[in-house]
């Protein structure tokens, strides 16, 4: 459907200028490019999943050369304006402009992506270090144990001295895992934990439920 012909797609392809008009069109249309970037990538992220590809490409383009166009078409009020809009502005010249706001456009987008992407694998790499190295201590659920010679320690004063020189911070989370999801199975509430003296003068960690009644042996 042909566009109608005061519309501002079109009077950019009627845009008139003499070489330094021209230029001085491309360069005000990289610069608000450059100052548009927060808008830009709104743009992207509203539109992203939602749109083709192709146009996906041209976010803002458009848009920017018709701000710059009718900025420039304000000029033309000056008289000294007036005699160098009096030839169109060459429809390939047009178009190379375009392209190149194009090509700054999906820049900004590539860095954009690259930014997302590093922070995406290192919120990955904390959550892995903190799966494999980390345990809340389940006594006071504020501070990490650490076990160390199978000695169990807390800041929050916990001390659970060796049943084994082996254990470490996985098979205790593994124990918990399995006492907590056995546990869960048939009682909806919360277990509390917590250190108890058990046989040979040895301190034990516990896991009871005052709402069923039961209580397990963690280690």
């Amino acid at each position: 459907m042909a566009e109608p012909s005061g519309s501002p797609h079109r009077s950019l392809y009627k845009l008139v200028g003499s070489p330094p008009w021209k230029e001085a069109f491309r360069q005000g249309c990289l610069e608000r490019m450059r100052h548009s970037r927060d808008r830009l990538l709104n743009k992207y992220r509203q539109a992203r999943g939602n749109m083709p590809g192709r146009a996906q490409s041209a976010l803002l383009v458009q848009e920017l050369m018709e701000e710059e166009w009718n900025a420039l078409q304000s000029m033309e009020s000056c008289p000294e304006a007036l005699p160098q809009w009096e030839m169109p502005m060459d429809l390939a010249e047009l178009e190379e402009i375009q392209q190149e706001l194009i090509d700054q456009e999906q820049s900004i987008i590539s860095e954009y992506e690259k930014s997302l992407q590093f922070d995406e694998k290192c919120l990955s790499i904390i959550l892995a270090e903190w799966e494999a190295n980390s345990l809340i201590c389940p006594v006071c659920t504020k501070y990490n144990l650490r076990i160390t010679s199978g000695v169990v320690m807390c800041q929050c004063g916990l001390h659970i001295a060796p049943h084994s020189p082996e254990l470490t911070e996985q098979k205790l989370r593994a124990c918990l895992e399995v006492s907590v999801n056995e546990h869960s199975a048939h009682c909806p509430h919360t277990p509390v934990f917590s250190v108890t003296e058990g046989t040979e003068k040895k301190s034990n960690l516990l896991m009871n439920c005052l709402a069923c009644d039961t209580w397990a042996v963690i280690i």
